[in-house]
């Protein structure tokens, strides 16, 4: 059984009123974290910072099971999404409330299962810190 449960979004071409807005972006992070049943760690950091074609906003959305960070890319109204956390949810819901808010016409996502090695696996030693 996995510890984690780690949903990797690349939404392209995203609207583009909606990821140069503070606004919108911290209303999509209070949202998807009531929709996929978190509880939010404090509220929702929402920054803008980068220069040239790395400039938007970056969200850091810390929760009581892990996090929720996304980046906003302004050039190409691309956004990346990652939602990471110890209890399950549903990446059609997550998809659906991005959607919602920034109708990307290209999205892609991968879930991933994570899970550190254990004693009993092949890995190898433990570094000493």
């Amino acid at each position: 059984m996995a510890w984690g449960h780690h949903l990797i979004v690349n939404a392209g071409s995203c609207c583009r009123r909606a990821i140069r807005s503070q606004q919108e972006i911290t209303k999509f992070s209070n949202e998807l974290v009531q929709k996929i049943d978190m509880v939010a760690y404090g509220p929702p950091r929402v920054v803008h910072f980068g220069s040239g074609n790395k400039a938007g906003f970056t969200l850091v959305q810390l929760i009581e099971t892990s996090n929720i960070v996304a980046h906003f890319v302004e050039e190409t109204d691309d956004m990346y999404l990652d939602v990471f956390s110890c209890k399950e949810f549903s990446p059609q819901v997550v998809e659906a409330v991005l959607r919602s808010y920034f109708q990307p016409k290209h999205l892609s996502q991968q879930l991933f299962q994570r899970q550190a090695p254990s004693a009993s696996s092949k890995s190898s030693p433990p570094l000493l810190c």
